[in-house]
């Protein structure tokens, strides 16, 4: 199965969990180098520890891992959540076949999802970075959920920088298709939360337009993310997501921030739809990993990173 051509993962395939009675995705880790396993082996099940406490209604959940050890090799072996209705990327090319275009207030849900979850991810006690959000790897339920998934990319990628692991990682961010959704400061060693909130920028922009275009099999250009955003009729759709896609990372808004601008939460609506009231604006809650208490986000004002 495909759950968004998860980095590192040699295989991905459906399964039963019999205790629970649902569909899963069996995935496996391989290593060919048994002793770059032992030496990683306290950081990968910390790693794989930390996962297991992740629990959001919009992120794929990481349900159990275990570690195989055999003569030729060894392996991590992790289930997780099975997203049967298909992901975003999917979603949209079959509205744009259809020849239809973006309902505002589905839009705005979906932002409002994805920003949940990543506020959720980024206020983690350690802070948990995506690192591959994209329309791939993000999952649409027949009941209008979002889902992300992959969230153990960037994981994979500082636990195992020195197995297959990392160059897996790297060939998938230098796929063409999906080359715009990376930051610019991506790689560099001292990105962070801000690459996140681009990548989100861009799911955003391509929720709003269907598919930003690209030249044949070459990565969508800079000028086709400008035109497209330009194209965006509502001036706070277009403030919003040009803020995302700020060049200097540390201006970008944070996920909480966007969680309350004015187009998400008292911006223009169709006028079948009612402003919503003071009691009716979203109240979220994180945990931190290791136990915390429950943390309230309320309203901010929206600026820049100070």
């Amino acid at each position: 199965v495909s759950q968004g051509n998860v980095p590192g993962v040699e295989s991905a395939s459906l399964a039963m969990d019999t205790e629970e009675g649902v569909e899963v995705v069996w995935n496996e880790v391989l290593f060919s180098d048994k002793k770059v396993f032992k030496a990683q082996e306290e950081k990968i099940k910390e790693m794989f520890e930390n996962l297991m406490q992740v629990e959001h209604p919009n992120i794929v959940k990481f349900h159990k891992y275990w570690l195989d050890m055999k003569e030729s090799q060894a392996r991590v072996i992790f289930i997780t959540e099975y997203m049967s209705s298909g992901s975003l990327k999917q979603f949209l090319k079959k509205t744009k076949k259809n020849h239809k275009t973006m309902n505002v207030k589905a839009w705005k849900r979906w932002c409002t999802q994805i920003l949940s979850a990543l506020s959720y991810l980024h206020s983690c006690d350690p802070p948990i970075i995506h690192g591959n959000l994209t329309c791939d790897t993000i999952f649409i339920q027949h009941n209008g959920l979002i889902k992300i998934g992959s969230v153990w990319h960037r994981l994979f990628v500082n636990v195992f920088p020195d197995a297959s692991v990392h160059g897996k990682a790297r060939q998938h961010r230098d796929e063409q298709r999906n080359l715009h959704f990376f930051a610019p400061e991506y790689g560099a060693g001292e990105d962070d939360y801000a690459i996140d909130i681009f990548s989100f920028g861009i799911c955003a922009l391509e929720m709003a337009v269907l598919e930003i275009q690209a030249n044949g099999d070459t990565a969508v250009s800079k000028e086709a993310i400008v035109n497209a955003g330009q194209s965006l009729e509502d001036p706070l759709m277009r403030e919003f997501t040009q803020s995302c896609l700020r060049h200097e990372a540390k201006i970008r808004p944070t996920a909480h921030d966007l969680l309350f601008h004015r187009v998400l939460v008292r911006g223009p609506l169709p006028q079948t739809a009612r402003r919503p009231l003071p009691h009716q604006q979203p109240v979220l809650t994180s945990r931190k990993l290791c136990g915390g208490k429950n943390q309230v986000l309320r309203p901010q004002r929206c600026h820049g990173r100070d």
